[in-house]
């Protein structure tokens, strides 16, 4: 029997390094199918619950991994549901090709039942977008897409009809005019900038004297560099949250988070530096930026599209940031006056015992969400693999959890979707069965989606199990918590119950039922023990914290306009006690740490 089209694809996946391919089944993928099972588990078909998660766990394999990340999905409806998770590729920079069937082509055009315009659909989603309409073009068409990219850093999508899928493969086309050859391969370039861009980028920061570095995950790599770079310019580091991996917390000067989630160590240093480096970041909220004018400014970006555009800079340095910054050492001195580094490290101590004190309140026998994240913190395994919702749970995993060197973290940074936790642990999990994999996720995103991904885990149980805990740790508070907040001081308006208020769900018996282990906390005091219950698992965790919806995620500073709609809203909310009683001690909690003779030396 002739090999289809369909076999050919699989071969050629396999030759660009893709392995394991996620999806769900639909006719429109037919002969797909049939060749997954013929290529007798390389590539692999994982069946996820929905189209959705298997976007979300290509991004989140690309995200891990550094490869491109694949998925697969039916002509019409099924097509429809990847977009989602591409955007989140897209948004976050991340390489994944998506294989996605169409109608036959005689159909096409017709108003056929699930017929949709897909090069269309896709169009915006994708830096590379075909429809196969011949055996012959099949080659090329895979090969631009893995070329885009990887290049594009961006999504690329293949349409496969489903006639073609059974056709005749032609791994070599007709050699006649507008036949195209090409190859499997590509290599990252050394991209470096200007000479003269990086002697005045030199200049603008040896002359500067309070050098604050933000870093996001276009620095992933540079770690060395990065830190040299900061000892030589007595400068603190800030990271955004896809670039929390990028340097480790344990480094004194290392700020933490950025932003409305970040830390008032970040914030201070922001407010207060004359040169601003941002590295491989584009950090959009200017809100926590120095103001226009107030610094020097020097980036770094692979991007010469994105140069510049978060912050007016002195010098633009377009290049791999890596290589950046080996070419830009040499070029700087060390700053022998140290008080501003000092002035750093002094805040980034006063903040971490704020967290502490934060964490460590409770109110009426409730579990404080902070503490969860707080007290897991320093019992993660090393080599963790750590991702996070989109969510209130977002704000306590930013700021409370600490990384040290090996471990790796992600979440939907730019498109900020809800859905994201699960799916990428999953595929953390099917990519290193041995490393210890914990995903935070609030009960909207698990209700939303998560918790249908649990039917997969049990699909794939002796995988996920693997030899290192793989752990759900999801924060039950029945609240659409961070929405609820931003109402309350973004809108002036108090909780509106009808869209906020979600259902109690037993989450810890549910993974009962599913075969996994469920674990149930409701007491402040057991939730360390909960925690090391969980990773000495050898199975797969839910884990559900109770925990009390009325603790703010406080921003580092909180802004006029803000404050007098939280007030407004306030005055009118259903949960006014109990925000005021515990606004007020939170807070207090910073005050008490910042007055005179309270700093550390």
């Amino acid at each position: 029997m002739a090999q289809q089209v369909a076999d050919y694809v699989l071969a050629r996946l396999r030759e660009w390094g893709v392995h394991r391919v996620f999806g769900f089944p639909g006719d429109g993928i037919n002969g797909m199918l049939g060749a997954f099972d013929r290529a007798k588990g390389d590539p692999e078909f994982i069946q996820t619950r929905h189209e959705e998660m298997a976007a979300f766990m290509a991004c989140g394999h690309a995200k891990f991994t550094g490869e491109v990340g694949c998925c697969t999905a039916t002509s019409g409806p099924g097509a429809v549901h990847l977009l989602n998770g591409l955007y989140d590729a897209k948004l976050d920079h991340q390489p994944v090709v998506a294989v996605v069937g169409q109608q036959k082509r005689l159909a096409q055009g017709t108003h056929y039942q699930q017929e949709i315009a897909l090069e269309q659909l896709f169009a915006d989603v994708s830096e590379y977008c075909q429809i196969c309409m011949d055996p012959g073009q099949v080659r090329h068409v895979i090969d631009r897409a893995f070329k885009t990219a990887l290049t594009t850093r961006g999504v690329a999508t293949i349409i496969l009809p489903e006639d073609i899928q059974e056709a005749e493969a032609q791994p070599s086309p007709p050699k006649t005019h507008g036949s195209v050859f090409s190859s499997v391969g590509w290599s990252r370039p050394r991209m470096l900038p200007d000479k003269e861009e990086l002697r005045k980028a030199a200049d603008v920061l040896n002359e500067g004297g309070k050098v604050a570095m933000l870093v996001g995950q276009g620095a992933a790599g540079a770690e060395a560099e990065v830190v040299e770079t900061a000892e030589l310019l007595g400068a603190g580091v800030a990271k955004a949250l896809l670039g929390r991996q990028v340097v480790s917390d344990d480094l004194p000067f290392v700020t933490g988070p950025i932003g409305l989630l970040g830390s008032k160590a970040s914030d201070e240093m922001m407010q207060n530096c004359d040169t601003l480096f941002m590295i491989g970041t584009s950090f959009p909220y200017a809100e926590w930026l120095p103001d226009e004018g107030s610094c020097k400014g020097v980036e770094i970006d692979i991007d010469g599209r994105m140069i510049g555009i978060r912050y007016p800079m002195d010098a633009h340095l377009v290049g791999d940031a890596k290589e950046t910054l080996r070419e830009l050492l040499p070029l700087l001195r060390r700053k022998e006056d140290r008080s501003w580094r000092e002035k750093i490290e002094e805040n980034v101590r006063t903040w971490n015992t704020v967290m502490e004190k934060r964490a460590g309140q409770s109110f009426d026998g409730k579990i404080n969400p902070q503490a969860v994240a707080h007290e897991v913190s320093p019992l993660l395994p090393d080599g963790a693999i750590l991702t996070a919702d989109s969510g209130s749970a977002t704000n306590w995993w930013a700021r409370h959890i600490k990384l040290r060197d090996g471990m790796q973290a992600s979440l939907s940074g730019t498109l900020a979707t809800m859905g994201p936790g699960v799916p990428y642990a999953i595929a953390a999990r099917f990519a290193y069965p041995d490393r210890p994999v914990i995903a935070f996720i609030g009960d909207g995103a698990f209700q939303m989606n998560g918790m249908n991904e649990m039917i997969t885990v049990k699909r794939y149980a002796e995988r996920m199990a693997g030899s290192a805990p793989l752990i759900f740790c999801v924060l039950n508070n029945q609240d659409l918590n961070q929405v609820t907040w931003e109402q309350r001081a973004m809108g002036g308006d108090p909780k509106y119950p009808g869209s906020q208020t979600i259902p109690d769900f037993p989450y810890a018996q549910y993974a009962e039922l599913a075969g996994l282990k469920g674990i149930r906390c409701e007491e402040p005091g057991k939730v360390t023990g909960a925690w090391q219950e969980a990773l000495a698992s050898d199975r797969p965790v839910v884990l559900e914290f109770v925990v009390d919806n009325e603790i703010a995620p406080i921003p580092p500073h909180i802004m006029k306009e803000q404050a007098k709609k939280a007030v407004k809203a306030g005055i009118r909310d259903p949960e006014r006690t109990g925000i005021a009683t515990r606004g007020v001690r939170q807070k207090l909690s910073e005050v008490y740490e910042n007055l005179p003779g309270r700093k550390q030396d």
